[in-house]
């Protein structure tokens, strides 16, 4: 079921969702390197990211997101096509949601815990 449509990207249901309404965005063109598409196909990308927001709110109710990009093998990318998740977020659906993306790398995602860098 596609969600958004233009005609250099569009947007469908994630089909394994971490939260209610998690989507993708993608561009048409086959590219699995998200740095590899052309500025228009990023520009329509992130238009998509944009609508998606406002439906989801509507939809869902939300105004939280994580939004974001497993770009390349060692950031996690599976799906060898660019892609943009766009995943709504719920009061309570973690019991403590700070630092949010911080946690693809779990040994450092509370760093407001540890003293600031000496300058």
């Amino acid at each position: 079921m596609l969600l958004a449509s233009r005609g250099l990207a569009v947007a469908f249901p994630d089909a394994f969702p971490v939260s209610p309404g998690h989507c993708l965005v993608i561009p048409r063109r086959h590219e699995p390197d998200y740095f590899k598409l052309s500025r228009e196909e990023q520009e329509e990308v992130w238009e998509i990211v944009w609508e998606l927001r406002e439906l989801l709110e509507a939809e869902h109710g939300t105004t939280s997101f994580n939004v974001g990009i497993n770009a390349g093998e060692a950031a996690g990318q599976i799906v060898p096509h660019a892609h943009v998740h766009v995943i709504p977020r719920y009061p309570g659906d973690d019991p403590d949601p700070r630092g949010g993306i911080r946690w693809v790398l779990p040994e450092t995602a509370r760093y407001w815990e540890s003293p600031p860098p000496a300058s």
